[in-house]
């Protein structure tokens, strides 16, 4: 329902809201690290993660060989990747000196692993772009733009201009604006060799990169509160409807005792979950910020175990998770998840009518992807509600950021 989330609005001088408003996002970093507090506890949990040295998520903790074999992309299956180096020289001629030292990493840098989703900025990776000139925000964008697929790229610049409409909304666009985010290169631009990006803040951190004529677009974290703009200049803005129905659409094909064993849980706060399962920062999503070596058993149905209607429709829920990918490196992305559809799990937590609130993931030896309606964080209400959303996308055993791929081409090339 449109303008639901209006309901859910804190009063203006709330302590919600007064102890954030009028610091800058460097000042409020500091205050979002006091112990005892809800984000003190998030910084103090995640930190020792980053820490370690990165293998990547598992089903059991056994890494499994071979899964990304680095070959030249097939034909009609090759990125951008001409028009990204050139989108990628021109931001870094548009910096002088000190920007271009701030923004360039190497291209195996564990400070990829920085990124993370809540509004405070825990590291402060690259260069965050409201503190950047005009001309380098929109050449930051226009890298982001010269990457991904045209509705891809409207996907991700959505979660950034609601960033920026919630700051208005609740009066806090002083860590809420639609270029609160920061951005970093990863490697030298390259047509064949591998580099990257990143693009990381409030409900919207995405890691790209390409070698060979490949992509890989994973971590990829986009998230919504509220899911819509309903005034102003970008009044009609929405997101993850499309995701939020094909979920319901999986659950919907299944007959009735498969859909009661995808669910695993049938509250999105069970008692029958064991402690822990909720987390404070991530609800229910067990693949998000900081996770890059997480353990996470597969949970509900094979796939293909389910009728050959629900199975394409599992499919179609990995599409639109893909669908920041330009039309070729989907392909190849596609046929790679299809390649695992025998391994690949469905599950699910909470009502599966429309309107209901859920959480669902897709899991293969190569996909993860989680969708989770959340509580309130700028908006009052504790229980999840339909319309904050999160989702993230994972490439397991290691091919998050492009690692194990990098990690081929060094070894091929002696770097």
């Amino acid at each position: 329902m449109a303008g639901e989330f209006r309901q859910y609005l804190f009063p203006h001088d709330h302590p919600r809201l007064t102890e954030v408003r009028g610091l800058d996002p460097y000042a409020y970093r500091e205050h979002a690290r006091t112990p005892g507090t809800f984000t003190g506890g998030l910084v103090e949990g995640w930190t020792p993660l980053y820490l370690q040295e990165f293998r990547g998520v598992t089903s059991d903790g056994t890494l499994r060989e071979g899964l990304y074999p680095l070959t030249p992309a097939e034909p009609g299956e090759e990125a951008p990747v001409a028009a990204m180096v050139a989108a990628a020289e021109d931001l870094l001629a548009a910096l002088d000196d000190g920007g271009r030292d701030r923004v360039a990493f190497p291209v195996d840098a564990p400070e990829w692993q920085t990124w993370a989703n809540p509004e405070f900025m825990q590291f402060d990776t690259g260069l965050r772009l409201e503190f950047q000139p005009p001309e380098v925000r929109e050449k930051a964008l226009a890298l982001v733009r010269a990457s991904l697929s045209p509705e891809g790229f409207e996907l991700a610049h959505a979660m950034m201009l609601i960033n920026g409409f919630l700051g208005e909304v609740v009066g806090l666009a002083n860590v809420l604006d639609e270029f609160s985010y920061n951005i970093a290169v990863y490697g030298t631009p390259d047509l064949r060799a591998p580099w990257g990006w990143q693009l990381f803040g409030h409900h919207c951190a995405v890691n790209c990169l390409v070698v060979e004529g490949r992509m890989q677009l994973s971590p990829v974290f986009l998230g919504a509160e509220p899911n819509e703009i309903d005034a102003g200049p970008h009044a009609g803005t929405e997101s993850f409807t499309e995701r939020i129905a094909a979920g319901l659409a999986v659950m919907a094909a299944l007959p009735p005792a498969q859909r009661q064993a995808a669910t695993v849980y049938a509250q999105m706060v069970d008692p029958a979950m064991p402690p822990g399962r909720v987390h404070p920062g991530d609800e229910r999503h067990l693949a998000g910020a900081f996770q890059d070596n997480r353990v996470i058993p597969v949970e509900g149905i094979p796939v293909t175990e389910m009728p050959p209607d629900a199975q394409r429709l599992v499919l179609a829920v990995v599409e639109h998770f893909v669908d920041l990918l330009p039309e070729g490196p989907r392909r190849a992305r596609m046929r790679e998840v299809t390649a695992h559809l025998d391994e690949t799990w469905f599950s699910w937590i909470g009502g599966s009518e429309p309107g209901d609130v859920f959480y669902y993931r897709v899991q293969s030896p190569v996909l993860i992807a989680e969708l989770d309606h959340h509580c309130g964080v700028f908006l009052d209400y504790s229980t999840p509600q339909p319309f904050h959303v999160h989702t993230v996308l994972r490439t397991p055993h290691g091919n998050d950021y492009g690692r194990a791929w990098i990690r081929q081409w060094q070894a091929a090339h002696g770097s």
